[in-house]
């Protein structure tokens, strides 16, 4: 995942949690938290168990985030972020509590008496591929759900559109032809699919590396007739750390309802 995406991750997130930006570069977002956000992200527990008490008049925080020093303002205060900083994973897990299914509108002005929106599903996501190293790599994918079409990058077709969680006046939603559920199935196996053909030579490199430690846990203990526990607590170690694996995980999805199509702002 790339900063670029990061930023636009975090631009969305923000905005549909009802925390408005106050100031953006293409580096740095300087957002006015929801009181909902404040207490997700800013660790103020006693804070708000005290105002709650007094019933007294709420001041969510404002944050900082430098999604690419090179870019932001010089000499802006404020926390860097990236795609293995605790903020960033923080702000994952809020989207999977606060925003794991949204039924969003396309902003339109109508035209005319009778203006149909078409459904497309959503899901974002992650693939991680572990050994003993780690790589992440994030996915936004969109399904129409009347044609089949497949968009990647869905979260940056979008960024800059507007939606409401009301279906706008004089619209009406067409009915889906592919279900929910068949169009989560479709991209899953699209994601399947495309690991499939990707190159696996992390991962045999990974093996070598376990291969060899393994022989110098072998030649440690080969005078030993009968293996001691650390022998096996060490092999099982090893495998934890140099097995390779592919962690699929989805932090949000949502149905989306277009008059135009996403690619064609």
């Amino acid at each position: 995942m790339n900063q670029a995406e990061i930023h636009s991750y975090l631009k969305r997130f923000f905005q549909e949690h009802e925390s408005p930006l106050l100031e953006e570069s293409e580096g740095h977002l300087h957002v006015q938290l929801s009181i909902d956000m404040d207490k997700a992200l800013m660790n103020r527990p006693f804070y708000w168990h005290y105002l709650e008490k007094i019933n007294g008049v709420p001041n969510p925080m404002k944050l900082t985030l430098i999604t690419d020093p090179s870019a932001a303002p010089e000499d802006l205060k404020g926390e860097k972020i990236h795609f293995g900083s605790p903020r960033l994973h923080q702000i994952f897990n809020t989207a999977m509590k606060k925003g794991s299914c949204s039924l969003l509108y396309e902003s339109v002005k109508p035209e005319s008496e009778s203006i149909p929106l078409k459904p497309w599903l959503h899901i974002n996501g992650s693939v991680s591929y572990l050994c003993d190293h780690k790589k992440d790599r994030l996915f936004s994918i969109g399904l129409s759900l009347i044609t089949g079409e497949m968009i990647e990058n869905m979260y940056e077709a979008i960024a800059g559109m507007n939606f409401h969680e009301q279906i706008p006046d004089y619209c009406f939603t067409v009915t889906p032809i592919i279900k929910v559920k068949s169009g989560i199935e479709r991209i899953k196996n699209s994601l399947y699919s495309g690991l499939e053909r990707e190159d696996y030579s992390w991962a045999a490199d990974a093996v070598s590396r376990w291969e060899k430690d393994e022989q110098l846990l072998e030649r440690f203990y080969e005078e030993e007739e009968e293996k001691p526990e650390v022998y096996y607590l060490e092999k099982e170690a090893l495998k934890a750390q140099y097995e390779p694996k592919i962690e699929i995980n989805i932090f949000n999805g949502g149905l989306f309802y277009f008059y135009n199509h996403p690619l064609k702002k």
